[in-house]
């Protein structure tokens, strides 16, 4: 998996571009089950990957991605700052130059790793691992031609789980029941970026995103 600069100019602007659009989404669903700021947040850190995105795109691809979670832990406030710091991070560090899907699962499986101890948390705690676990999963199998369109179905009905899920982690934990009913913001986030990272690369790509 090689990507030159360009490249990874148009995935990461793709994935800042995202949240730009979504990140009043994201503040309303934070609202109902949070603090009420995770758009917010997340636009301030992609606002700041943007900000630097000549420097972070010259990197080879696995320093691009340790740079993106190292911008998101210093810029994204919360519990979501140190979350995606890590999962971008950890992935950077486990993925080897010219990785194909079978490295990148295998970076991934240590990236949700790090995750899931950063967090203390696991899959059905109604968080974001809700999504990354089954998406990950389905890196794995099936035909990879279909990628693209396979993991944002996979992303968008792993966030629409979470609703009637109680949120046993993170600040939704403490409204106990009144959590249930309600789509978790960093299932919803993660979800967002799955299907930017994949429309990046899709068929219709064209040029840089930033």
């Amino acid at each position: 998996m090689e990507l030159d600069g360009r490249a990874v100019r148009r995935l990461f602007g793709a994935m800042a571009a995202t949240i730009a659009a979504h990140a009043e989404e994201l503040t309303r669903l934070d609202q109902a089950i949070g603090d009420g700021d995770h758009g917010s947040n997340m636009q301030r850190g992609f606002d700041a990957v943007l900000a630097d995105l000549d420097r972070i795109a010259a990197k080879p691809l696995p320093e691009a991605l340790t740079a993106l979670g190292t911008t998101l832990v210093m810029k994204v406030g919360g519990a979501s700052g140190p979350l995606y710091g890590t999962l971008f991070m950890q992935l950077g560090r486990a993925l080897p130059a010219g990785a194909g899907l079978a490295e990148l699962a295998t970076a991934g499986d240590a990236a949700l790793a790090a995750v899931k101890a950063r967090g203390k948390s696991n899959t059905g705690s109604k968080t974001m691992l809700d999504v990354l676990a089954p998406v990950l999963a389905a890196l794995r199998g099936g035909d990879p031609a279909t990628l693209g369109e396979r993991l944002p179905r996979v992303a968008d009905a792993a966030a629409d789980a979470t609703v009637p899920m109680l949120a046993l982690r993170g600040r939704a934990s403490f409204l106990g029941e009144r959590s249930i009913g309600h789509m978790d913001p960093g299932a919803r986030s993660s979800a967002l970026l799955i299907a930017a990272a994949c429309r990046a690369f899709g068929p219709t790509a064209k040029g840089d995103a930033a």
